[in-house]
């Protein structure tokens, strides 16, 4: 018999998040399922990686099929760790998420769960990240882990292009109408922070803020299907390059 895919999961939201462990549940028909996250929140992290002090980790649970693993580091170093520590072989897909909130628009830059994703890229391993707008511990994930487990066994039969990951949000309606590919949004936060004064006196501020979308707005861009009830999903470069902007500068060399 064939031997069954193995699939990493991690996410941004800690290792007893719900959005992780039903995840994880909807996945494990499809292969043998190893979960490596953080040990609490590390929302916002994006791909940072812990350089300054040792990170660690530790088995939480096994059963047949499904190993939870705690790690003392962000999304990005619970990707790296299981890859060069935990793992027995490279995993055939690196799933991160159910993520509690949306990672649509500018926010694919500074969510942790897309570290995570963005890290199984950079190794090679096909990847993609999910996220349930304004999901939290008591949110229905059903569809979010219908829409997962649909990409996932489509990317284990075709693969997806190397140095691409897919960053995947799913309304939290009643009834989500579809799933467009797309293109993320143009926008940005605004009115960032909330200030409070702490009992001596001290002003301390709280990250907040509203995604604005620059004007002209395009209905194909995933905050605005994600206001029609659709879940969307963008395809995604680690290669950052402008490269039609790099012969548009090319005389700069003669500078």
């Amino acid at each position: 018999m064939a031997q069954r895919p193995l699939i990493l999961v991690s996410n941004d939201d800690g290792v007893f998040a719900k959005g992780l462990r039903e995840l994880a549940t909807a996945l494990m028909d499809l292969g043998d399922i190893v979960i490596v996250s953080p040990d609490s929140p590390r929302s916002g992290q994006s791909s940072a990686i812990t350089t300054s002090v040792p990170i660690h980790f530790s088995l939480v649970s096994t059963e047949p099929g499904l190993s939870v693993y705690s790690c003392s580091g962000t999304p990005a170093d619970c990707v790296k760790l299981a890859l060069n520590e935990i793992l027995p072989t490279t995993p055939d897909l690196v799933v991160a998420g159910i993520n509690h909130g949306g990672n649509q628009s500018i926010a694919v830059n500074y969510s942790g769960t897309l570290g995570a994703a963005i890290e199984g890229t950079i190794f090679g391993i096909p990847s993609f990240a999910i996220s349930l707008i304004h999901g939290d511990q008591e949110s229905d994930f059903l569809d979010s882990c219908r829409f997962a487990r649909s990409v996932a066994r489509r990317i284990l039969k075709d693969g997806i292009p190397r140095g691409v990951y897919l960053n995947i949000n799913v309304p939290d309606v009643p009834v989500v109408r579809g799933l467009k590919v797309c293109s993320q949004a143009d926008g940005r936060y605004h009115s960032e922070y909330v200030r409070q004064e702490t009992p001596q006196g001290r002003d301390v501020y709280w990250l907040s803020g509203e995604l604005v979308l620059n004007e002209p707005v395009n209905q194909s861009w995933d905050q605005r299907l994600l206001d029609r009830g659709y879940a969307t999903l963008v395809p995604c470069n680690i290669d950052v390059t402008d490269y039609e902007y790099i012969q548009e500068i090319k005389h700069w060399e003669e500078l």
